[in-house]
């Protein structure tokens, strides 16, 4: 019998995308899963467009949007208290191999240690250059990085393995994880999410494991360049509350010194660098933050 998976849909008015996922979804070769779409407060145009498309679609319909986060953990919370074996949670914005959730789970079922799951993730323009081959975190940075990022896949990470953390883009959950670990952390708002669960379930002995037979495509374009001052702002406070709540006590003693230097670098910057001083200056307002405990939207 196969174990029975929920398949987590966030839509935040963008319908098309939400659709051709669901017809990939559909095409799979695994039999007892169930889509649950979750709308983040979309404007009423685009959900009817997705009820019209599936008319027995089950969706979840959120007042407002409730961030990555927020519109997972309603999904999440349903599936877990209708008897779900496993929690998938997906972008809206890809396309998937029919064979990528069976490889998933028969991941999943080979290990009971085996907690969270993920897959190989290329990018849906060019489908043989990879996106993400599981994540390393950086302790030195406070940083989570993409194993692989733009390499044409030459079965270099063709290796079942245990990584750092699994991106939210395609994460299969284990429900045994969500029992013991609770949800997604809501008040990082945007970024690191993921990473603080997949650390919250390693710390209590789980793990995560990449897996290169399955396979999925996200629309992520090539030439989006992180680097605004609300990409930095939330990257460079979100990975040091990363730190403070999951890192090792090592991670955490070396946590203040790491600040210390990251303050006097941006000061040098807004001092002698002007054309740096408006990313300079995200990065002291995410420190900022992160010392007097501002989470949440900025």
């Amino acid at each position: 019998m196969q174990k029975k998976v929920y398949i987590i849909l966030l839509n935040w008015n963008n319908e098309e995308d939400t659709i051709e996922c669901v017809e990939s979804l559909k095409k799979i070769n695994y039999n007892d899963y169930k889509i649950i779409v979750v709308d983040n407060g979309s404007e009423e145009e685009s959900i009817s467009k997705i009820e019209n498309k599936y008319p027995d679609l089950f969706i979840i319909k959120n007042k407002n949007n409730l961030g990555f986060a927020g519109g997972n953990n309603v999904g999440i919370k349903y599936a877990i208290n209708n008897d779900a074996d496993y929690v998938l949670l997906i972008n809206n914005d890809t396309t998937v191999d029919e064979n990528f959730l069976a490889e998933l789970v028969k991941v999943g079922e080979a290990d009971k240690g085996n907690g969270l799951i993920g897959s190989k993730i290329y990018f849906y323009s060019e489908k043989n250059r990879i996106w993400f081959a599981g994540g390393k975190v950086n302790w030195l940075k406070n940083k989570g990085t993409h194993i692989g990022l733009d390499e044409i896949d030459k079965k270099q990470y063709d290796k079942i393995k245990e990584v750092d953390y699994l991106t939210g883009c395609c994460l299969l959950v284990k429900k045994e994880v969500i029992e013991k670990i609770g949800v997604l952390e809501e008040d990082y708002f945007l970024y690191y999410e993921d990473t603080d669960f997949s650390l919250r379930a390693q710390n209590v002995g789980y793990k995560c494991v990449y897996v290169p037979e399955s396979k999925i495509y996200h629309k992520i374009s090539r030439s989006t360049k992180p680097g605004s001052a609300s990409y930095i702002y939330y990257h460079v406070r979100n990975g040091l509350v990363m730190a403070k709540r999951t890192g090792s006590f090592l991670n955490k003693i070396i946590l203040y010194p790491y600040c210390l230097i990251l303050f006097l670098k941006q000061i040098i910057k807004i001092i002698f660098m002007p054309k740096k001083r408006p990313w300079a200056k995200a990065v002291l307002a995410g420190l900022k933050d992160f010392f007097v405990g501002k989470m949440g939207k900025a």
